[in-house]
């Protein structure tokens, strides 16, 4: 069984760019340097003026994610300049178990 890490945030559509370029440099290269992170992937979708972003992410397990995360796994993890972009700072997470066959 592997645990499946899930974040959206939405930007301004003209920041689409830029917005994946930082969370490529911060968040992706954060999980990746976490032992037991297994993937990580970004789903962008431009809706008019607004741009979603999904972070996705497999771990091995939830301690694991406590590494990432901290000891409030559940709680979404921001970085400084996630200010400038973001409209709004979802305070959770969602996490799934994850079964592949």
């Amino acid at each position: 069984m592997r645990i499946t890490r899930m974040w959206h945030g939405t930007t301004k559509a003209e920041h689409a760019d830029i917005y994946l370029k930082y969370v490529e440099e911060t968040g992706l290269s954060d999980y990746r340097s976490i032992a037991g992170n297994l993937s990580a992937k970004v789903l962008r979708r431009i809706d008019g003026e607004v741009c979603h972003f999904l972070t996705v992410t497999e771990w091995d397990s939830y301690d694991s994610i406590i590494k990432f995360a901290g000891s409030d796994y559940n709680k979404a993890r921001y970085y400084p300049e996630d200010e400038k972009y973001l409209l709004e700072f979802e305070e959770e997470v969602v996490h799934y178990e994850t079964f592949e066959y």
